[in-house]
């Protein structure tokens, strides 16, 4: 260390800085600036004086966030409670909007089926458990007048039939199910008549089956079918849904045809009983329509 003090590089280096020194008086002396000292010294001590403003800010952020913490934390619960408060009104208007649709879709019923007696909307409660057929159970029973095999429907077509009944709640049978059988024809020619009786490989796609169709029909693909109401278990002209494909039966002597429900009967929230219509008959004990 001594014999550095004594070289001639540190002698070079310590005239350097006096030199730097000096030209800095000589400037505020002289009332002036240097620009060429200030600027190579501003260019020598930058790197210091950007690490030295970037410690500043992250202490003085740091400060900020100790500081005003409370205010902080006041501020975030106030807008926890009103993002509450807009997701309850977001919820209550869905909720209305849903009530709003299921009068309008009662209203369109009624004024197309003038004859129909109705229960309110009936919320679906569950799907039966491993059905493949897709039954459900509904909250509404024999206090808002529901008895077994009433037809179940919603504006868009027929859904199924009620078959367990209690005060309170019903199971509902659908199409889908080989289990309920409903006599249908042609909506175009009223001709062509068949049974909608529904099977396991077809429920598999929320398809249902028109069976029984004599040879010779004049049935195409895209036809909608509606219910015939020869028996009184279902009213007339009720909309099932439409044809996607017609093939000959497998006994040989009827054709057979695959039906698109009208109503996707696998994904409802609400439907509508028929309680009473024109035609219908209080002696049937079966799920059963002939044609």
């Amino acid at each position: 260390m001594r014999d550095f003090l004594k070289s001639t590089k540190f002698k070079v280096l310590l005239f350097f800085v006096a030199f730097l020194i000096g030209i800095m008086v000589y400037s505020v002396t002289r009332g002036g600036y240097s620009l060429r000292g200030v600027s190579f010294f501003n260019t020598i001590t930058k790197p210091f004086r950007s690490a030295s403003n970037g410690i500043s800010r992250g202490v003085e952020d740091t400060l900020d966030k100790y500081t005003h913490a409370s205010e902080y934390y006041e501020e975030n619960q106030q807008l926890k409670e009103e993002i509450g408060r807009l997701n309850r009104e977001l919820t209550e208007y869905e909720a209305l909007k849903a009530e709003v649709e299921e009068l309008r879709e009662l209203v369109s019923i009624k004024q197309e089926h003038e004859d129909f007696e109705y229960t309110e909307a009936c919320d679906v409660i569950g799907y039966i458990t491993n059905d493949p057929f897709m039954s459900f159970t509904i909250a509404k029973g024999k206090a808002e007048g529901i008895t077994p095999n009433c037809p179940v429907v919603t504006a868009e077509g027929l859904v199924g039939i009620t078959v367990d009944v209690s005060e309170h709640t019903s199971t509902v049978r659908t199409i889908l199910s080989p289990d309920l059988s409903v006599a249908a024809v042609n909506s175009k020619s009223n001709k062509d008549m068949g049974i909608i009786e529904g099977d396991i490989l077809s429920a598999e796609s929320g398809n249902t089956r028109l069976i029984h169709i004599n040879k010779g029909n004049t049935l195409k693909k895209g036809d909608l079918i509606i219910t015939s109401g020869t028996s009184g278990l279902f009213p007339k002209d009720y909309s099932i849904g439409k044809i996607k494909s017609i093939s000959p039966d497998s006994n040989g002597i009827s054709d057979c045809a695959v039906i698109e429900p009208c109503c996707d009967v696998t994904r409802l929230s609400s439907v509508y009983v028929i309680t009473n219509f024109t035609g219908k008959r209080e002696d049937l004990n079966e799920n059963k329509d002939t044609p």
